[in-house]
């Protein structure tokens, strides 16, 4: 895996990351931190990149079990350390999982799955902070 961050210029934070796959994100810091408030911030990224990849295996974990799933939002909440590194020491995920008759079991055995073996991206961010979750099924 690759990726290549520029940054955009001495007036400000913001800087431009181009992955490996070709695709472009932007990145700013905050006004406090010299930055213009122009795009997210690099933790917030992260938190989102964790939270995308932990979404992507429970949707894979419930088509491959036939769950007739039709939406799966995960709702991330974290706290920073005070101190440098201000690393996340604290994680709850909420899954709002919809679909059409969805077994609560299936489910929860779905969060648990990409919890405990398959999120690259939780299980290298529950080095330093608590993970926890919460599950909501909705019929659709």
């Amino acid at each position: 895996m690759e990726c290549k961050v520029n940054w955009l210029g001495i007036d400000g934070m913001s800087f431009s990351a181009e992955v490996g796959s070709g695709h472009l994100v932007n990145m700013d810091g905050a006004p406090e931190a010299g930055g213009r408030n122009l795009a997210p911030r690099p933790m917030e990224l992260l938190l989102a990149g964790a939270g995308g990849c932990t979404a992507f295996d429970v949707v894979m974990i419930l088509k491959k079990a036939r769950q007739d799933i039709r939406g799966c939002e995960v709702k991330l909440n974290a706290t920073r350390a005070e101190e440098d590194p201000k690393v996340f020491t604290n994680i709850h995920m909420t899954f709002v999982v919809t679909g059409k008759n969805l077994d609560l079991n299936r489910v929860q055995k779905a969060v648990d799955l990409s919890h405990d073996k398959y999120c690259s991206a939780t299980i290298m961010l529950g080095k330093t902070a608590t993970i926890t979750h919460s599950i909501e099924v909705k019929e659709a």
